[in-house]
């Protein structure tokens, strides 16, 4: 018993030295933290995006002009100087030949061989080509031909059915282009008789008419004294 006695006091004595040692030591302060640093700052609203305006409708597209047509003939060559025939005498009076009259009139295609060129054939290719020419014969043939063969120059430009130009205004300057812009061996070729020219190949296709005697084409570009109608 004693033996418990003193182991009690023992452990008593132990306890209390931890406890007086515990309560004597030094209290450490916990570390401070740094200032931090607040700013005050005024709320504002958020910014407003700005929509981009609407954008214009497309404006309706527009048709296209119709086209023209517009004939632009090339620069007379500078070594040709045509005469225009409105300068020369012009004749006035019957202006139409019967089927009989033009019977032996030299045609495209007719004639020798071993000619420069077969002026007919070419003359009448760019007449057929020419709408102005077309126009003024059909006008012609309505103001009374009756079907019949216009003769439009024979030495002169012969005036027709009271038409505001001599040989038919357009025809005169269609055949005065294409005879100009023709080799020279061409104008000189030499034509006896008349020349009938078909603007078509169909039947009763209007025909025009050309010629008096001896002539040659570069005739068609300057008067020629002397000549008569009809």
């Amino acid at each position: 018993m004693l033996t418990t006695t003193l182991s009690v006091a023992g452990h008593a004595l132990v306890i209390f030295v931890l406890v007086s040692a515990h309560r004597d030591a030094p209290k450490v302060a916990p570390p401070e933290l740094p200032p931090m640093p607040v700013m005050l700052v005024e709320a504002r609203p958020p910014a407003k995006v700005e929509t981009p305006p609407a954008a214009a409708p497309p404006a309706p597209v527009q048709p296209p002009p119709p086209p023209r047509n517009i004939a632009r003939r090339t620069p007379a060559r500078p070594d040709i100087v045509p005469l225009p025939a409105s300068e020369g005498p012009s004749s006035e009076g019957v202006a139409e030949l019967s089927d009989a009259q033009v019977a032996s009139a030299a045609t495209a295609g007719s004639g020798p061989s071993g000619r420069p060129c077969d002026m007919v054939r070419r003359l009448q290719a760019a007449l057929r080509k020419d709408p102005q020419v077309q126009a003024a014969v059909a006008d012609a043939h309505a103001a009374g031909s009756g079907g019949k063969a216009l003769l439009v120059w024979n030495g002169d430009w012969i005036r027709s059915h009271g038409q505001d130009g001599a040989g038919l205004a357009a025809v005169r300057e269609a055949i005065m282009w294409e005879v100009g812009f023709a080799p020279e061996a061409c104008r000189a070729e030499p034509v006896h008789g008349l020349v009938l020219i078909s603007l078509n190949d169909g039947p009763g296709a209007p025909r025009l008419v050309v010629g008096s005697g001896y002539w040659r084409w570069s005739d068609l570009l300057r008067p020629r004294p002397g000549g008569a109608a009809g």
